[in-house]
């Protein structure tokens, strides 16, 4: 039972430290939606979402106001489309407009699943599919796309790994006029999982049901606040903190998600406790960073700091709930987190130290801005180290990276909203193309085999 010095440490939470249900994504099955055409599938696809997913938007508003927490998007992920289209991956874009289409209908911010899974190899449908993202990306408005390239019991699928380069670069090209929007929507995992909320790499995994309610909660301001307030704490009192204001919020996000399952006539998945930022000011990773003793984000110290907070943040979080999943932990985007845009604007921050920063937090380089001259190979390798350090370590990385046409060092990209803006960011000048071109498979690593 709450009493009622859990009531106000709530309404403080939501008031003044930003606290907030980041995400209520509905997962769907489009399996049973596959038929003799491209277009009949379609038509089957709309029709399923927007009768799975019809009231999402109005039971997650209900929600809000009888439980006083902010729901900030409502989402839907659905099967990875790539096997949905399979029989006629060259008419993928069809189910792509009719997603999008069901997207509109239903008033969600995204819908995310027009995904491919080649960590191991790539069919030539998959190949054809791939090749439709960036005409697709820049042809609708709330899909989302994501490509798993690697894993730890796989390896890396290098030749998809080139293909995903050149992908990213088509995309930043079609949506040059929004300044690459596109790649906004675009994400590159390696072990990406079947269970997360987040967009843009949200996807339905062949072995959930048919329908579940995956919930993603977010308090960077509530942990900044707790860290502020423990005043001459080590770091091991530090963790603690931190551990039990996760185990409040994941609380808060458990209530929402098992509540919004039973009015939505859908499973209750999983509670991602993930602190995903905002430029809001206060709702910052890289200021709990900088409240734990850095100067600034970026400098000696950033990865052990951050460590320590995913840590704290997982343990919280599994206190709390039997149900935690999806990524759930400390996330480092860069366009959309206050205290992260301006230390890479002083140059406190660079994109070597974000991927030595990934190998300890949740995912990994997301919504990084570069030189529209960036080429594909350098992209493409990028995407190859960001990998190496997911199927290494067995944990989920990612990236979600923009080459702004037009733009160099020294520019700034807006793109608005919760994606926030970010500085253009330099990369390596050396090339990286021979080893790109090299393809194959990174042979998985020798403690993946486990069996």
């Amino acid at each position: 039972m709450f009493n009622y010095g859990d009531v106000l440490e709530t309404i403080n939470m939501v008031e003044r430290e930003h606290l907030d249900i980041r995400t209520v994504t509905m997962g769907i099955s489009l399996l049973p939606c596959i038929s003799g055409s491209a277009e009949s599938t379609a038509r089957n696809v709309y029709d399923t979402v927007c009768e799975k997913a019809e009231n999402i938007v109005k039971v997650t508003q209900e929600l809000s106001r009888e439980y006083g927490i902010p729901i900030v998007n409502k989402r839907v992920s659905v099967t990875p489309a790539a096997v949905v289209c399979a029989p006629f991956a060259d008419k993928s874009h069809l189910i792509g407009k009719a997603l999008d289409n069901a997207a509109k209908q239903l008033g969600i911010d995204f819908l995310g699943g027009y995904s491919a899974l080649v960590h191991k190899g790539m069919a030539d449908y998959e190949r054809t599919f791939i090749n439709s993202i960036p005409e697709v990306l820049a042809d609708t408005e709330r899909l989302c796309s994501s490509v798993n390239i690697g894993s730890t019991k796989s390896g890396i699928n290098m030749d998809a790994v080139k293909l995903m380069g050149e992908t990213v670069k088509k995309t930043a090209a079609l949506t040059a006029a929004r300044d690459g929007f596109g790649c906004a929507k675009l994400v590159v995992f390696c072990n990406a999982v079947e269970d997360n909320p987040f967009m843009a790499g949200a996807f339905h995994g062949i072995g959930e049901s048919g329908a579940v309610i995956n919930v993603g909660v977010s308090g960077p301001g509530v942990v900044r606040h707790a860290v502020e307030c423990a005043h001459g704490a080590d770091l091991s009192e530090l963790a603690e903190v931190i551990k039990r204001t996760a185990f409040k919020i994941t609380r808060a996000g458990q209530l929402i998600a098992r509540e919004a399952a039973k009015r939505l006539n859908a499973e209750f998945g999983i509670v991602d406790l993930s602190l995903a930022p905002t430029p809001t000011v206060g709702d910052s990773v890289a200021a709990i960073l900088e409240g734990i003793g850095l100067e600034s984000v970026g400098t000696h110290g950033t990865t052990a700091c951050l460590a320590m907070l995913n840590d704290a943040v997982k343990k919280g979080g599994i206190m709390a709930s039997s149900r935690v999943g999806g990524l759930s932990g400390a996330f480092i985007p860069v366009s959309e987190d206050e205290g992260m845009i301006k230390a890479a604007e002083r140059g406190d921050l660079n994109i070597d130290k974000l991927e030595a920063m990934t190998a300890v937090c949740s995912v990994g380089l997301d919504m990084i801005a570069v030189p529209g001259e960036t080429s594909a190979s350098t992209i493409s390798a990028i995407i190859a180290d960001e990998a190496a350090i997911g199927m290494i370590n067995n944990k989920t990385t990612a990236v979600r990276i923009i080459p702004v046409p037009n733009k160099t060092v020294g520019d700034c990209v807006d793109f608005g909203g919760l994606l926030g803006r970010a500085p253009i960011m330099p990369v390596h000048k050396l090339s990286s193309e021979k080893f790109i071109s090299r393809g194959g498979l990174i042979p998985a690593p020798i403690h993946s085999n486990k069996n």
